[in-house]
């Protein structure tokens, strides 16, 4: 078993997120609601590892949205670091976003006719880093990920394994504190999404905190604790052995 925040010989994490009571509710046409969430709390101690799993509508990918800053809980608290997000104003939130908070996403949602190194580039843009740096620092992340060759490329120049790299480098240009991952093996091969998890592992072993959403259970255990989500609730929350089967 890993050790524990809190185990002896370990000093206790503060949780970096702690999600208390969220419901997400939301109206669509004809004023009819759909609950999302329903009262799910969920703590998460810096630098952990965890898979999110649970049946298609269970509220995984809304609870993501939320934990990174996209969306708001129609109810409930939200603590990020220790800062109640609902107190944020948009700049703040902005913020939070560009700086702490990576985001990889199944789609990849790379600009088609920018090259590899101008997406990685653009959330450093948004931050005011001059060209130049923007540049150097864009391809240092895609060197990062493998991609040194691949700067000038765009992405219907790319396989749907190195789409995910940029975007992997993309998220962490910023060096934030965390990372959030919405089914990032989805789209790929096993071959391919083997490479992209062992990205995620080292990016773990860096000491990030890495929430990955994913129907796989055997990506799901690589991870340090699975988080079932079920009807918009936490069902169960499972420590992963070492070499668990």
């Amino acid at each position: 078993m890993r050790p524990r925040p809190g185990d002896a010989g370990s000093a206790p994490r503060p949780p970096v997120i702690d999600a208390r009571a969220l419901d997400k509710v939301y109206v669509m046409e004809g004023g009819f609601e759909v609950r999302a969430l329903r009262g799910l709390d969920l703590q998460v101690d810096r630098g952990e590892y965890i898979a999110i799993m649970g049946p298609s509508g269970s509220g995984k990918s809304t609870l993501l949205q939320i934990l990174g800053c996209l969306d708001a809980p129609t109810s409930g608290s939200y603590r990020l670091a220790g800062q109640e997000v609902a107190h944020m104003d948009e700049d703040a939130l902005a913020e939070v976003r560009n700086r702490r908070i990576g985001f990889i996403f199944q789609a990849f949602n790379l600009l088609s006719r920018a090259s590899a190194v101008r997406n990685v580039a653009l959330p450093l843009m948004y931050r005011g880093v001059r060209a130049g740096e923007r540049t150097e620092r864009a391809a240092a992340a895609l060197a990062r990920v493998g991609l040194a060759d691949r700067l000038h490329h765009r992405p219907n120049e790319l396989s749907g394994g190195q789409r995910q790299r940029v975007a992997i480098a993309r998220a962490l240009v910023t060096e934030p504190d965390i990372l959030l991952a919405d089914e990032p093996t989805g789209n790929l091969d096993s071959r391919t999404g083997e490479e992209i998890l062992a990205l995620f592992d080292a990016i773990h072993r860096e000491g990030r905190t890495v929430l990955m959403v994913t129907h796989e259970a055997d990506v799901a255990r690589r991870t340090e604790r699975i988080v079932h989500i079920l009807d918009g609730r936490v069902e169960a929350s499972v420590r992963v052995e070492v070499g668990a089967p």
